[in-house]
């Protein structure tokens, strides 16, 4: 087992996660250690997703009925996976991620045949799987989704737009949600499973920090079976909410992964360099910042392996909604400045964009966004404090 496998903490890790869920992704991450970056990032992440799959990782995102390793899905065994992979290799992270949420909903609420055609495909990463719910005008609100299904007998017909779509391009199949009922005190949302070679279905390619494959979708008169609905009609806010809520501490985890790499190559990097006839970190204003660094993370640490304990122990809707939003934020947060002391210790080979710690620089940020921004994670503890509903 690695050296980084030694400092997560156990008190929320038994051995058999260590043993079932660590073990392989550990073998894997070694691997991929250090992997060079590549000019085109959406087919390098097909190529990882097959690596995962053939390595057995990708049985962490399904449960065992679905030829997972457990059960049901284990929060820690997903959070342990992508703090590994994000130390290793934050391309290899993202992919383990996605095959996860993009594929969640059809676990979560995937009929027996929508099972049996996309999952197992999933585990062996041979096909690659979409998350699609953010819009242009609805990122944290959900109830700004304009993307609309109409019912036109055996067929939906599903006609919008979706952007900062991550696998767009590269995804197999997309886990859609749009509108059926706008007239609804609420609007009433369903999700689906929309095959990325479906008519009317185009990608434009967006360009974000990280360089991963990323776009927008636009529908035009995308027809899909009744039959590629998940759950009833009208249920597809539920379903979003339940996948965000799963893998919101895995978020966490990715970014304690990204700044646990960035700490050790910082300390790497103060004990070998010298400046005034003595290495760095001789000088106590860097042993400051290290120290910092090293409190933020293992705080950070703490919470989010809490909160998958507390999904893994069948914690209330409640509880999980508070457990996972601090650990979200407070993980994202800390891990950005964990990061960008890294980079200011590198002092000008910390900004060369060949360095590890200027990549980490860009990975880390897109994680205090996504998933629920930091300002709305927030808001989501303040109203469980408060007792107000989610």
């Amino acid at each position: 087992m690695s050296a980084h496998a030694a400092r997560i903490e156990r008190a929320f890790v038994d051995e058999t996660l260590i043993r079932e869920a660590f073990e392989p992704v550990d073998r894997l991450a070694a691997e991929l250690q250090d992997a060079p970056h590549p000019e085109d990032s959406g087919a390098e992440l097909v190529r990882l997703a097959r690596r995962l799959g053939e390595a057995g990782v990708l049985r962490l995102v399904v449960p065992a009925r679905d030829g997972g390793v457990f059960p049901e899905l284990s929060s820690r065994a997903l959070c342990l996976a992508r703090e590994r992979l994000g130390h290793a290799l934050p391309l290899a992270e993202l992919a383990f991620a996605m095959q996860g949420l993009g594929s969640y909903p059809i676990v979560h609420a995937g009929s027996e045949a929508l099972r049996k055609q996309w999952l197992p495909d999933v585990v062996a990463g041979r096909a690659i799987a979409a998350f699609a719910l953010t819009e242009p005008d609805a990122g944290s609100d959900l109830g700004g989704l304009s993307t609309h299904a109409r019912r036109d007998g055996d067929h939906y017909v599903l006609d919008g737009h979706k952007v900062f779509i991550s696998n767009a391009g590269v995804a197999s199949f997309y886990s859609l949600f749009a509108v059926t009922d706008a007239h609804a005190p609420k609007k009433k949302l369903s999700a689906f499973v929309v095959p990325a070679d479906a008519d009317g279905l185009r990608v434009v390619p967006q360009h974000v920090l990280g360089g991963h494959p990323i776009g927008e979708l636009r529908l035009h008169g995308v027809r899909v079976p009744v039959a590629s609905r998940l759950g009833e009609e009208g249920e597809g806010m539920g379903i979003a909410l339940a996948t965000l809520a799963r893998f919101r501490p895995t978020v966490g985890a990715a970014a304690l992964g990204f700044a646990q790499r960035a700490l050790d190559e910082a300390v790497h990097h103060v004990r070998t360099r010298k400046q005034f006839g003595a290495a760095l970190a001789e000088q106590p204003q860097v042993q400051a910042m290290l120290a910092d660094s090293a409190c933020e993370l293992d705080a950070a640490r703490l919470l989010v392996y809490r909160a998958a304990a507390c999904a893994d122990a069948g914690g209330t809707r409640a509880e999980l909604a508070r457990a996972g939003s601090m650990a979200k934020l407070v993980a994202t947060e800390n891990a950005q400045r964990v990061i960008d002391r890294a980079v200011q210790l590198h002092g000008g080979r910390g900004v060369l964009q060949s360095s590890v710690v200027a990549r980490l620089y860009e990975e880390v940020r897109a994680l205090r966004i996504y998933e629920g921004a930091t300002e709305v994670q927030k808001i989501l503890v303040a109203r469980a404090l408060l007792g107000a509903a989610p």
